[in-house]
């Protein structure tokens, strides 16, 4: 028996049979004679269904693809508040970076107490809490270049530790490691072991304690869960997959900038079709256009010597 695929002889039955059943199919596009050996059409006819066949396919799978992507998109995905912050500085201003925000569920008059809490919490300033511990000034300034909150925040650097612009305390702690690692490079990578824990983050572990306090009871008052977001470098943060509503807009401890603190408490409402590409909202230090929310601002309190 001679197939149709070109005068080749069908291996088996089977063969035969699923060659037979796509003669059938095909022959509805290519309109094969009854014997099937030759089209029963003209060439150009048949390369007219040809193109037509490709472009069918082609559309096909270009379905195919578009509903692929639209299955991968988050099912009853929330809305989108996009937070940028701002700070001015005499006639500079520049974003806020790697600061932490919160959103609180509930309006300002519903958390009234808990921000007015906020607002009253005495509030330790960097400097004043490293005095307080006896540290130099040379460590206080290392910290105060990057905005550290602990020495952990930026990488340590040979001039920190040798040199006349050396840390004192740095220093101390890297005379110990030699003893114990027997390796001037390893005393300095694990540096920061040998020196004494308030010193490391006392600061850090501070604030983070006050923070969780609040946000216990910020949940239990409103039952939600608190969100929180960290900035860029541009300032910028996203709160996602929100519901809609009012929400109370918060760094819970006080941010400093230079010699004061800033503290915001602000009221967000998210509709149900806010989306990220919209306008940010925007919070500033300074009653500028466009700013939605400014910060209580207030001069940092004089360290006791």
């Amino acid at each position: 028996m001679i197939g149709w695929d070109s005068g080749r002889p069908a291996r088996s039955e089977r063969e035969a049979r699923k060659w037979r059943e796509a003669r059938v199919i095909i022959s509805g596009w290519f309109r094969l004679d009854s014997a099937g050996e030759t089209p029963a059409v003209p060439a150009n006819h048949l390369t007219f269904r040809l193109r037509t066949l490709a472009s069918i396919l082609f559309l096909l799978l270009l379905a195919f693809f578009c509903v692929a992507q639209n299955s991968s998109a988050p099912q009853g995905a929330g809305t989108v508040l996009r937070l940028r912050v701002r700070v001015k500085v005499g006639d500079a201003t520049k974003g806020l970076s790697r600061k932490r925000f919160f959103l609180i569920k509930g309006s300002l008059e519903q958390n009234k107490t808990l921000v007015d809490e906020m607002l009253q919490r005495p509030f330790i300033s960097r400097d004043c809490f490293y005095r307080a511990l006896g540290a130099s000034d040379r460590l206080i300034n290392w910290l105060k270049e990057n905005d550290c909150e602990s020495v952990y925040c930026r990488e340590l650097q040979p001039n920190d530790v040798e040199g006349p612009d050396a840390v004192p305390e740095f220093q101390t702690a890297m005379t110990a490691g030699e003893k114990e690692f027997v390796s001037r490079e390893l005393a300095r990578k694990w540096l920061t072991t040998n020196l004494p824990e308030p010193l490391r983050d006392g600061f850090y572990k501070g604030h983070q304690l006050g923070i969780e306090g609040t946000i216990k009871q910020a949940e239990a008052l409103s039952g939600e869960k608190v969100l929180s977001v960290m900035t860029d470098r541009n300032g910028t943060a996203y709160f996602t997959d929100l519901e809609p509503g009012t929400y109370t807009l918060s760094n819970i401890i006080p941010t400093e900038l230079g010699s004061t603190s800033l503290m915001w408490n602000c009221e967000v409402k998210v509709k149900q079709d806010d989306r990220a590409f919209e306008k940010p909202f925007l919070i500033m230090n300074r009653p500028e256009k466009n700013v939605k929310c400014v910060a209580v601002e207030r001069p940092l309190p004089i360290c006791k010597r």
